[in-house]
């Protein structure tokens, strides 16, 4: 029968979950064992679930970002096939909501072109960071902020952040052991906003390195507490050195903000310059 390929924009509360890639039971998981045959909880898992249920066949789900455990998203993307097509998009969405726990939400589901993936199609992504400047921590929110007491100088954490975009090599803002043999990147924003108790910073390039995002966000506080300088910054990525760069943040503080994806016109033209199709005029 013919197939449909599904768009899906997600939102989710990281906080109880192991990332959002599905993953088998562990023998170091310590939390809620899951029911027999399933794995350790995370949201790829759960949307598996979740849309199964609905449309009463497997699916193979295909997440944009790996987000790591703890990390939330505002605009998570991801794609599924169903020989389904008669399902009106709008319907399918409430009845996956319905299935899934309340700290997961599909905000849209749109059909899209065979050729769509959520993966290769994706062109820039944004990222948050989310910090909570002031003495006292977020009792009511812990898990959604990084809680900093030290008083941080948003001017010279933009300043230093300026230093990061452009096209550079990453090196030394990347978790060792990220499997990477390129680990040039180009960042096209960062930004800081701090309005206490608030403090935000903002990273949107084509590509991240494992842990990246977080690695500045480290770094830049380092800075807007005076521990290094705007003007150090070029030097931690001429080192592509791990050590050179600041500490890691927290995860629970950082959201997937949103993903920008290709149009299906400009999907069509990348498979027919790689001659994987013939050009079609029109979709």
């Amino acid at each position: 029968m013919p197939s449909q390929r599904y768009k899906l924009t997600i939102a989710y509360r990281g906080s109880r979950y192991h990332g959002w890639q599905a993953q088998p039971m562990i023998d170091t998981w310590t939390g809620v064992q899951p029911p027999a045959g399933e794995g350790i909880p995370t949201i790829q898992g759960e949307l598996n679930k979740a849309i199964t249920g609905v449309l009463r066949h497997p699916i193979h789900l295909v997440g944009s970002s790996r987000t790591d455990s703890g990390v939330h998203a505002k605009g998570q993307v991801a794609h599924f096939d169903t020989h389904l097509t008669r399902i009106p998009a709008e319907g399918l969405r409430r009845g996956i909501n319905s299935a899934l726990p309340p700290d997961i939400l599909v905000r849209k589901v749109e059909p899209v072109h065979e050729y769509f993936d959520a993966i290769l199609s994706t062109m820039r992504k944004r990222y948050q960071y989310c910090i909570w400047n002031a003495t006292d921590r977020p009792v009511f929110a812990n898990d959604l902020f990084w809680h900093r007491w030290h008083k941080l100088d948003g001017e010279v954490m933009a300043a230093a952040g300026a230093h990061l975009v452009g096209t550079h090599d990453f090196a030394s803002f990347a978790r060792p052991g990220h499997g990477r043999d390129n680990t040039v990147r180009t960042i096209y924003a960062c930004d800081v906003s701090v309005r206490p108790p608030r403090a935000v910073i903002g990273v949107e390039g084509g590509g991240f390195l494992w842990n990246m995002v977080r690695i500045i966000v480290g770094t830049l506080v380092q800075v807007g507490i005076g521990r290094y300088k705007p003007d150090d910054i070029p030097a931690m990525l001429g080192a592509r050195d791990r050590a050179a760069a600041g500490p890691t943040a927290p995860p629970h503080g950082l959201y997937l903000q949103w993903i920008r994806t290709k149009t299906d016109e400009q999907i069509l033209q990348a498979y027919a310059s790689r001659g994987q199709i013939e050009r079609q005029p029109t979709l």
